[in-house]
């Protein structure tokens, strides 16, 4: 199986390069990386990937700048595998990833996507696990390599998403048969795996280590917990996910969207930094979030 893995990219060029060094270091040769520039400002990334001569490696700069889900859907669009992994600019696979990967698909050939087992790095590539990891790795994520199906599968990533997206590997036809919903830009990797899992699809997770995913501290992410988008953007989703598991009779699914208690215990601990860093839309949402039925 040759993997297809792409790289949207919009970030610091050398990020970027340690990301595409990662997957050259790949122990097992057979990948082909495609990188889809969005239209970043900096075109010393195109100038220098113009002249790679490894065929494996192809660069691609978008006519106009698409963001980051249509951009996804680009790659989505130019896979012509049977399985793709869609890594981010600034994380590293770790040189067994293509090996993991592999070695997963061979024992559950007909699992929609593949989770390997990820560290945490800082914008300086130091290992660490702040809270909300140490949560997801801790108690929420399984001890074993373990496939999830359906039912058992939403109702795992709806108590709390334990998955790391860009460490995923998908089969490229589930991607094109299961969309990004449009207008929630921020979850919009937990809604395409929960509608994967309302589908009949399967997850298998191995815990063998093979992905660095780096987390900055002046995110995207963060600044939409600081406004309220995050949480106003889960509440949107978890109603909606409540609706489709009660017409589908999934009891236990439907239970945990209406609990949240991950959630809320997510919005507990962001609660001070949104006091002190956050705007009054942000401090109103995060209470939301703590306390709405």
């Amino acid at each position: 199986m040759t993997l297809q893995i792409f790289i949207p990219y919009w970030g610091e060029p050398g990020l970027l390069f340690d990301a595409i060094d990662s997957v050259r270091a790949q122990r097992n040769p057979d990948w082909e990386l495609t990188i889809i520039d969005d239209c970043y400002p900096d075109e010393s990334v195109g100038e220098r990937l113009r002249s790679e001569t490894d065929p494996r490696i192809t660069y691609i700069r978008n006519e106009t700048n698409l963001g980051i889900t249509e951009n996804y859907r680009e790659a989505i669009r130019r896979a012509t595998g049977r399985h793709v992994a869609i890594l981010g600019c600034d994380d590293l696979l770790h040189p067994n990833y293509v090996d993991v990967i592999t070695g997963i698909l061979e024992r559950h050939p007909d699992v929609d996507v593949v989770q390997p087992g990820v560290q945490v790095i800082d914008e300086h590539g130091t290992v660490v696990m702040p809270l909300a990891d140490r949560i997801k790795q801790r108690m929420l994520t399984p001890r074993a390599e373990t496939v999830l199906t359906g039912e058992e599968m939403a109702t795992s990533l709806l108590r709390g998403n334990w998955l790391y997206w860009p460490s995923l590997t998908f089969r490229t036809d589930t991607l094109r048969r299961v969309d990004f919903r449009d207008g929630l830009p921020i979850i919009q990797d937990l809604a395409l795996l929960v509608d994967i899992a309302f589908q009949g699809g399967s997850l298998a997770y191995s815990p063998t280590l093979a992905f660095s995913y780096r987390r900055h501290s002046g995110s995207a992410s963060q600044k939409t917990l600081l406004d309220g988008r995050r949480f106003n953007d889960e509440r949107t989703y978890y109603a909606t996910a409540r609706r489709q598991a009660a017409a589908k009779g999934w009891k236990r699914t439907s239970r945990v969207t209406r609990m949240r208690v991950m959630a809320r215990l997510h919005a507990i601990t962001e609660l001070p930094g949104v006091l002190r860093h956050g705007t009054a839309a942000g401090l109103k949402s995060t209470l939301a979030h703590i306390f709405a039925l």
